[in-house]
């Protein structure tokens, strides 16, 4: 996964595999944690850019545009 559109799609893909039974529950669990945890890393990098009054690039949310 290279951006937020990345996992956005892994997750939808995720949650269509456990509908159909495809994946345990508990994979699915481990996969929406690490999702958060990557999550929980760009805000870090957002806000701490924030407060230093800076807006650089941040890979992970660019677009695949």
């Amino acid at each position: 996964m290279k951006n937020a559109e990345e996992l956005r799609a892994e997750l939808a893909q995720t949650f269509a595999q456990l509908k159909a039974g495809e994946i345990k529950p508990s994979e699915a669990a481990e996969l929406a944690n690490l999702a958060g945890k990557m999550i929980a890393s760009a805000k870090v990098q957002v806000e701490y850019f924030a407060l230093r009054k800076e807006s650089p690039r941040i890979a992970f949310l660019e677009s695949n545009e």
